[in-house]
């Protein structure tokens, strides 16, 4: 039946792509996309602290209908993050304590909601990643249709089962799998010029030279 289906998924980012994305900021890999790659600003961490990073295991669902996601939590495996497009529809939560718990137990990396959570008290004071675009103490339905290992998309960024997906409090982001490796070279290489220049800033030997060339080259009027 379209639009309600199960797929296997054997393509995930390895082990060794995903630790060395957990240390690198949200915004750097950002950067080496050309900016044009975002979840959005809606949203946000829902948790107290601490890194996202691990392999999409992505579920589309009908907005405010959370069937889907709870096959999703039985079938993902340890270090999956679930990544759920709810049309980013509020008007229900589609997890809460329960869910998030039962996540944890399967060892799932986070969950990711293009909608609404519940229970926000007990997830904003955990370390497991969650992030959301909103709040409600309104429940789902539990009937489907869904689609669990197709594409989905949040806000315009397209997310494949295997894809990593990175966040920190900055937000979160997708790197399409067949780029990881390619991305990570280019976002720690960025880290590290950044690293540098914030202890040229400590020492007072930044230059910032390159402002005024930029002003002159772009003919910028001085009065």
């Amino acid at each position: 039946m379209f639009g309600f289906s199960i797929h296997k998924n054997e393509v995930r980012v390895s082990k060794d792509i995903v630790e060395k994305f957990r240390a690198i900021p949200v915004a750097n890999v950002s950067d080496c996309m050309s900016r044009i790659s975002a979840g959005g600003p809606m949203l946000r961490p829902m948790h107290k602290s601490g890194v996202l990073a691990g392999p999409a295991f992505t579920v589309k669902t009908r907005p405010g209908d959370n069937l889907m996601i709870h096959k999703a939590l039985d079938m993902a495996r340890p270090g999956d993050v679930i990544v759920v497009d709810g049309g980013a529809d509020l008007t229900n939560a589609l997890i809460g304590e329960i869910m998030v718990s039962y996540a944890q137990s399967r060892g799932a990396a986070g969950i990711v909601i293009n909608g609404a959570i519940r229970d926000y008290d007990m997830i904003s004071q955990g370390h497991f990643p969650v992030f959301a675009k909103g709040v409600t103490h309104r429940g789902p339905y539990k009937d489907g249709p869904g689609e669990i290992n197709g594409i989905i998309s949040i806000d315009g960024m397209v997310i494949c089962p295997g894809d990593l997906i990175v966040g920190d409090a900055d937000g979160l982001l997708c790197v399409p799998y067949a780029a990881a490796d390619e991305i990570y070279a280019a976002a720690n290489a960025k880290h590290a010029a950044e690293t540098v220049t914030i202890e040229q800033i400590r020492d007072g030997t930044l230059d910032t030279s390159w402002v005024d060339k930029a002003l002159a080259r772009l003919n910028c009027e001085i009065v």
